[in-house]
């Protein structure tokens, strides 16, 4: 009798969860379209031996602390230049494994419909962490609104201005909460994975960025996984065609696949 119960539930024991035989990855991500994407990419996913548990985390510091202190197993919600600051300042041990995404960077008002419209001393809202401050800076002087110092890289800041003819007024605030500026500003640089969340339209931007450049955003993961199965599958999983087609239909021109 016993010998039959425990061969009974050897039978049943390959239906107790498809799940339970899948690799765990949880990886970070920022809300908004970073973190949509990662759900349409679970089903793919678990095709391909994957349980993907995605983590939500509101602003662009907490994703690599929570990677390199090994509470998620990857993230993806920044692009390299993001990346190689972060390392450079906190020693991170965390490598780009695939590009995913782009997403143009955008100023936005509620106060001018142009540009041109923003008055001479109006004030500007730029993000406060060096790389998407510098890269929103570098879209003002890409359309001759300002001019940097020379040699400054993808990390320029207010202080490297060299001219401003407007007399713009540069207001640093955290990435996340740039909308938020845009009641008290004249405009405001906005992340498109901020400025979707927040009812924003990239298409009505007043300035936006080219879709090029080295701001296409990756998966990353530590150094010591960046030659696991599971993250070939990762990659595999995310730059899937259904992934893809699932951006295009969803995001259209503001979302821009790198495969």
């Amino acid at each position: 009798m016993l010998r039959r119960l425990v061969l009974a539930a050897l039978l049943v024991l390959p239906s107790i969860g498809h799940a339970e035989s899948l690799k765990r990855v949880r990886i970070g991500a920022t809300p908004g379209p970073h973190g949509q994407i990662l759900e349409a990419a679970k089903p793919v996913a678990a095709r391909n031996g994957l349980d993907l548990q995605i983590i939500e985390f509101s602003d662009y510091v907490v994703p690599n602390e929570a990677l390199s202190a090994g509470e998620i197993e990857a993230n993806s919600f920044q692009n390299q230049p993001f990346l190689d600051n972060q390392k450079a300042d906190r020693g991170y041990k965390i490598v780009g494994v695939a590009p995913t995404v782009n997403f143009p960077l955008g100023i936005y008002s509620k106060r001018h419909k142009s540009f041109d419209a923003v008055p001479n001393g109006g004030t500007i809202a730029i993000q406060n962490d060096p790389t998407n401050g510098g890269r929103s800076l570098l879209l003002l002087q890409d359309k001759g609104v300002i001019k940097l110092k020379a040699g400054t890289g993808f990390k320029p800041t207010v202080a490297d201005i060299v001219e401003n003819p407007r007399k713009l007024r540069f207001i640093e605030v955290d990435a996340a909460q740039t909308p938020r500026s845009l009641d008290d500003v004249d405009a405001a640089a906005v992340n498109t994975n901020f400025a979707t969340p927040a009812g924003l339209k990239p298409s009505d931007a007043i300035l936006k960025e080219e879709p090029k450049g080295p701001y296409v955003n990756l998966l990353a993961v530590r150094e010591a996984d960046r030659d696991q199965p599971w993250v070939k599958a990762l990659v595999e999983s995310y730059r899937s065609p259904e992934v893809k087609a699932f951006i295009d239909k969803t995001f259209g021109s503001t979302v821009l696949p790198s495969w």
